[in-house]
């Protein structure tokens, strides 16, 4: 052997965490439960998102969605319609950054168009 090997020895163990009773394993930072943290915690509050309220968002809300050939598109012109997967009064998706987050109806503000949410969106999974 050289000078900067040395002889150790190896065990073999049941589970990988175990350890011989004669020997203790190096301290390791024990974390605490969830439910001991959430006991000490305040209640998180509006406050607490301050951080991210400067923070840009997308917002879309698609009336509908259709597909058409390349052929249909370049034959677009001034007052041709396209028909959309939704009819009159249907509610329509409200996404935030390209993901969806409520459902809701076409208003008119001020001679301007605006959404009323009418439904939020919990499990916000986008299928396009």
């Amino acid at each position: 052997m050289s000078d900067n090997e040395s002889d150790i020895e190896l065990q073999d163990f049941d589970q990988p965490g175990d350890v011989p009773e004669d020997q203790t394993p190096a301290e390791e930072p024990i974390a605490a439960p969830p439910a001991a943290i959430a006991e000490d915690e305040e209640p998180k509050t509006a406050v607490d998102l301050a951080p991210v309220y400067d923070v840009p968002v997308r917002i879309s809300a698609v009336l509908g969605k259709t597909k058409i050939n390349v052929n249909e598109l370049l034959a677009l012109s001034r007052g041709s319609i396209l028909e959309l997967d939704r009819k009159v009064g249907e509610a329509i998706d409200i996404y935030v950054n390209n993901r969806i987050v409520a459902r809701g109806e076409v208003v008119i503000v001020d001679e301007q168009l605006g959404v009323t949410m009418t439904e939020i969106i919990k499990d916000s999974v986008t299928s396009t």
